[in-house]
């Protein structure tokens, strides 16, 4: 089975956020992927586990001890890691692709870590950045700079791809993977 990993917010959105959602978690199962997400059954996580499983989509959530009782009754799957390290390595592990599609911190912090096992060689796996509504502008902003002012001795591109909408998304997953 081919996962991918979605990284979002467990809170509710505006529909400017959820209706692409709804587009990415659509072509996901169209395009044969199933989805591994944090297990809540809130916000925009519970919006991409409906879209995946009302299209005939497996959904595999991976919630904490702390957060079961926000966890999904009806995953295909629900594991509970024990804490958000090992959340986010079950979630790597069982991806074969990862895509951050807006979020707070929590969905900040999944996509540097996983972002920079990438550059140290831990995982091969395309990093996909859903900018919805030019979200996620400041962030690439402060990678620029943190490049330029000599914090990082590499292009951020090299490791994350930033796309404005869900076909380009899967689009680009499907071409990374095909190689």
């Amino acid at each position: 089975m081919k996962y991918i990993a979605v990284f979002c917010s467990s809170r509710d959105l505006d529909e400017k956020y959820i209706n692409p959602a709804k587009e990415f978690s659509r072509l996901l199962v169209e395009h044969g992927y199933y989805l591994v997400f944090g297990g809540s059954d809130t916000g925009l996580m519970k919006v991409v586990a409906d879209e995946v499983q009302k299209n005939g989509g497996k959904v595999l959530g991976v919630s904490m001890q702390v957060f079961h009782h926000l966890a999904r009754k009806n995953a295909d799957e629900m594991i509970l890691a024990k804490d958000l390290g090992d959340r986010k390595a079950i979630m790597l592990d069982r991806a074969v692709a990862i895509v951050a599609l807006v979020g707070g911190l929590g969905t900040l912090d999944e996509l540097v870590h996983i972002t920079e096992l990438k550059r140290q060689k831990h995982h091969e796996k395309p990093i996909v950045v859903l900018d919805t509504d030019n979200f996620y502008e400041g962030l690439k902003i402060q990678f620029e700079r943190m490049e330029k002012d000599g914090f990082n001795q590499f292009d951020i591109r090299e490791y994350i791809k930033f796309i404005e909408t869900p076909k380009e998304a899967i689009e680009f997953i499907n071409k990374k993977l095909s190689k």
